[in-house]
Formats: structure tokens, sequence, C-alpha cells
């Protein structure tokens, strides 16, 4: 299975897509993947971050929530490396939580137009993606942002057509501006070609790819070992 050769290759996260995309997994084959890794947090002890401690100190400050929601993530990678990620767009609540319990995911990625209320329904924690024109330099993707809400936030290229996946690269600048300030998971047109050097001008917290390791549509486990291997040299 490609995530467990992602795993054997070094990978923090592997994605499996449950949105509706060519690369879509259905139910009984991302329950098998998921097993393949191991146990799912679930099976672990851990001190869940807010919003799912009702008795934790309200955190107020944006970027020391998302602070706070790295450090907590990189404690769950203490237990469990790889942690499954659930990739999902624009379905229920009620989809997404039967698919967290049916596959045991570890972590759920909101890649559609959710509302930031939504993530505060999905029964695990929660990176929002956001996604950013690839010819817009100027916006800050923080302004409208509240606390409180998702784990982690991801930056995407934006696409009329797909909610990932598209292989188009985000301006830097906004990237490296909103990673100076937040620990930020980074994607679109991420490549083992040019993976060093968009670590070394941004330097975000960890990077997702897709069809940058594909050749043809299909996981090639070359890319996939040299995204890996560039990417942690940094």
């Amino acid at each position: 299975m490609d995530v467990a050769v992602a795993a054997q290759l070094g990978a923090d996260f592997v994605g499996i897509i449950f949105a509706e995309s060519p690369r879509k997994v259905g139910i009984p084959e991302a329950r098998a993947m998921v097993r393949e890794l191991g146990p799912s947090l679930d099976s672990f002890e851990l001190e869940l971050p807010p919003p799912k401690r009702s008795d934790s100190k309200r955190v107020t400050d944006l970027e020391l929530w998302y602070r706070y929601g790295a450090e907590r993530i990189e404690s769950y990678l203490g237990y469990k490396r790889p942690l499954v990620v659930g990739v999902f767009a624009d379905q229920s609540a009620d989809e997404i939580n039967n698919t967290v319990e049916e596959t045991g995911i570890d972590l759920v990625q909101l890649s559609g137009n959710e509302s930031w209320d939504f993530s505060l329904l999905v029964n695990r924690q929660v990176i929002q993606v956001l996604h950013i024109h690839p010819e817009d330099d100027a916006s800050d993707p923080l302004v409208d942002v509240p606390v409180g809400r998702s784990l982690a936030l991801m930056l995407d290229a934006k696409s009329e057509k797909s909610a990932g996946g598209t292989g188009k690269q985000i301006p830097l600048d906004i990237a490296e501006r909103t990673a100076n300030r937040i620990p930020l998971i980074l994607a679109g047109g991420l490549t083992p070609g040019n993976i060093r050097d968009v670590v070394q001008k941004v330097k975000p917290w960890a990077v997702d790819v897709s069809s940058g390791t594909e050749t043809n549509g299909v996981k090639d486990y070359k890319k996939v070992a040299s995204f890996i291997e560039n990417t942690k040299e940094n």
C-alpha cells in the first residue's frame, strides 16, 4: 500500500482522500490502510487540546493557539508515526464522523468551504485548509481566522474545480509571512525538485504533497522518497 511505503520512507503524516476525487478511497480500503499503520490514537491515553477539553483555560491569541496546536500534534507523533489524516471537502459532519469511526483515522483535514465553526462538530482534531489564489500576493490569510476551532492551518492553491492536488503553487511571500506567525502547513505545487528551496524560504512547520509525487496519476515511490529526503534535509 502507498501509505505503508510512505511510512517506511519516514513520512510524519499520510493522507487518505474521502472527498470527491480520482484519489477517493472507500471505507473498507481505508480501514485496511489505517490498520497497516498500527493502532489509532484512540488506543493511547492522550492530552486533548481545546476545544475538546471543557476544563481547559481558554486561549485567545491566534498565534499562541496554533503554536499550542502544533505542540499537541507533535505530542501525538510521540505515540504514533505517521499519523493518518482523512481528507474531506464539503461533506456533512455525520458523514465525516461515521468515516472516522469506521476507519480509525487520527486527524481530519477540511479542504472545502466549511465554516470555522464546522470543525467543532467533527470528532477528531481538525486541520483546516485556506485556499489562496496563485496570483494573489498581498492578502493576509489570517485576518478572519478565529481562535479555538481547527488545531492546525494549511495553505493550498485555490481552484474552482478541485479542493486540492492542483499542482499549483501559492505565492511564497504569503506563505512566508504566515509561517512567521504560526506553525504553518504548506501545500500546493510542491515537488521533489523545488521543496528544498521552498522550505528554506518559507520555513513551514509541515508540508503536504499529492500530485507532486505522482507519475501519470499514480504514486511514484522514487519521487516520494526524494521528496521526504529533500524536505528533512532542511
